[in-house]
């Protein structure tokens, strides 16, 4: 219902959609064509001023908030952080591609591919929370990002973002489908609609992880709180079913199976890590509900930190199990647990496993679809995105127009695309977004305007120059060789650039309430990690990440960076005008 006023100004509501085009596009160049043409032509400077621009922490905490009309309502802690967490990660990635890659890439080796993305995810986890204690808004990494490396770069991480959880939750939906027809006593295909003429890739239609993802979005907009009671009764059932699987499976254990244990040796564990760093992807989700916690000091490092090592304790177990229970190269790549425990004829157990690894694909859809919401949100707050994304609803307390575009995106991707294709494009955008996380966090503790000198931040650019080129160089390396000079000759450089950041570089900020230890040695680790796993993935799958990228930077050029000059403009100028009122008035005072 909108509202029309008539020639005597009285209001007349009207029926249908109330939306408008200043909902979409308020902004000065998109009042006319006219101003329209002269921003394109502006184009240059504009993006100079805004890759050159970088937010503060109190424009992302108060100016930012204020934009969505509504507050988030403080209603968690870290209890519910912790299994918001458990239910964000334990997933698809665990009951899905454990056994496809221990089938083709790592065999019974799997858990030592799970320790490396593990450690590597828990390096990120560490970046992570410093931010969401020091900045706790919805807006997660983009925030983060737009602080530290400016507009633009956060603008390229937010299209990430987002990718990430579309893939992601696209990828969980598909498998919701596969364990729903194991349980059924059916193949997944028999719940899939095949279109003949097109690559199977894409033609394999999946209308039951469309119903998944719309009760989803409904739950989600209803209540934070609500979804976080039913992601943890979900996360306490699901924790159930795993200590089930492992205690089981462990009584049908035989160690011959182990043999080989690296049959593709450490490539095969490495490309394997890269993929299996799907199964992490999620905590990230908990670090946007920052915002929404009572006390982001102590809630936060707790429901991060304890939520990962409890993820990773688990994962490895469940890989130890599975190989221990059957021959790698026998595993069931779609539902390699459920037909794991048939083969060694507990065939009643499937059932259980398949009910388990639902109510855990249910939590992680659940959970992605409240944190990618937040993310949205904050992102359409800056007008990088429309600001009609950034309401908040009164009544709810929620993002409903974010949550419902997001899931409708992920719902038509969950409907056509493939789970392989999903996995490998996915762990792209999770890696350079958390590489680009851990960067940030250098620069926000060893630069500050007007506390850096020009000496230590030519110091910091050379230090950050050295650990980039030689983690790229050895990700290079490492795709295209199977020696190892080139690690011989890059990883001086990598330490050469940490050493000197520690030693030579003095910290200019501290953190406030909670900081990531190690510094500069535990963010230089995580660049290094994230951008060695992105060179064990294949060519397509960046050739996919680059196309995304290019669409994004076109949305970008035409309407974001307008839109989002124009806001830092007008706020501004609001700040000036409230400054001069001051002055004003203080003159008055002081006449009087």
């Amino acid at each position: 219902m909108g509202l029309n006023v008539d020639a005597n100004g009285e209001g007349m509501r009207r029926r249908g959609c109330s939306c408008t085009k200043d909902d979409f596009l308020p902004e000065e160049s998109f009042k006319s064509w006219g101003n329209y043409v002269t921003a394109l032509k502006e184009t240059p400077f504009r993006f100079v001023d805004r890759v050159l621009t970088r937010s503060v922490d109190s424009t992302e905490l108060v100016e930012m908030k204020a934009r969505s009309q509504h507050e988030m309502k403080k209603t968690l802690n870290w209890w519910d952080l912790i299994w918001f967490g458990i239910g964000a990660v334990i997933g698809a990635g665990i009951f899905v591609l454990t056994g496809l890659e221990a089938k083709e890439h790592a065999g019974p080796a799997v858990v030592i591919s799970y320790v490396v993305s593990g450690v590597s995810a828990m390096l990120s986890v560490f970046c992570y929370t410093e931010f969401a204690v020091e900045i706790p808004v919805a807006g997660g990494s983009f925030a983060y990002l737009r602080v530290e490396l400016g507009d633009f770069m956060a603008f390229i991480a937010a299209g990430n973002i987002l990718l990430e959880y579309v893939i992601g939750g696209a990828a969980v939906a598909r498998s919701w489908t596969s364990y729903f027809a194991t349980l059924c006593n059916h193949q997944a295909e028999d719940f899939r609609i095949k279109l003949h003429d097109v690559s199977p890739d894409y033609g394999h239609l999946d209308p039951i992880a469309v119903f998944v993802i719309a009760v989803i979005c409904l739950v989600a907009v209803l209540s934070t709180k609500g979804s976080s009671r039913l992601n943890y009764i979900a996360s306490v059932v699901h924790i159930l079913v795993i200590l089930f699987i492992i205690i089981a499976g462990l009584t049908k254990a035989d160690t011959k199976n182990y043999t080989p244990f690296a049959p593709f040796e450490a490539r095969g564990i490495f490309k394997a890590s890269s993929v299996l760093f799907f199964a992490y992807v999620g905590f990230d989700a908990v670090s946007t509900l920052a915002e929404e916690t009572k006390n982001p000091g102590k809630d936060i490092p707790i429901g991060l930190v304890g939520s990962m090592l409890i993820t990773t304790f688990l994962y490895c177990l469940l890989a130890v199990t599975l190989c221990l229970m059957q021959p790698f190269d026998q595993i069931d790549k779609d539902a390699p647990f459920s037909v794991a425990f048939q083969a060694v004829g507990m065939d009643w157990a499937k059932y259980v496993v398949a009910a388990g690894a639902l109510k855990g694909m249910t939590s992680v859809l659940l959970v992605g679809a409240v944190g990618q919401a937040r993310y949205l949100t904050h992102i359409a707050r800056t007008h990088m995105m429309p600001p009609w994304l950034a309401h908040v609803n009164e009544r709810t307390g929620t993002p409903v127009n974010a949550t419902v575009v997001m899931l409708v995106a992920t719902a038509v991707i969950a409907f056509f695309v493939n789970l392989d294709i999903l996995a490998n494009l996915l762990s792209i955008s999770t890696l350079f977004i958390f590489m680009m996380v851990a960067l940030a966090l250098l620069v926000r503790r060893y630069y500050v305007a007007g506390v850096t000198t020009e000496t230590n931040r030519i110091k910091l650019i050379v230090c950050i120059v050295l650990i980039l080129g030689s983690s790229i160089a050895c990700a290079i390396y490492w795709g295209q060789s199977d020696g190892w000079i080139g690690f011989a000759i890059a990883l001086p450089f990598w330490l050469i650039g940490t050493v000197g950041l520690w030693l030579f570089v003095p910290q200019a900020r501290s953190p406030k309430l909670w900081g990531v230890p190690l510094v500069p040695w535990l963010p230089s680790g995580s660049i290094g990690m994230n951008i060695f796993l992105l060179g064990s993935i294949d060519k397509g799958s960046f050739v996919r990440f680059a196309t995304w990228t290019g669409v994004i930077l076109l949305y970008y050029f035409f309407f974001g960076l307008h839109a989002s000059y124009d806001t830092a403009k007008e706020d501004a100028k609001k700040k000036e005008d409230v400054s001069e009122l001051k002055k004003v008035e203080e003159g008055i005072d002081n006449v009087s």
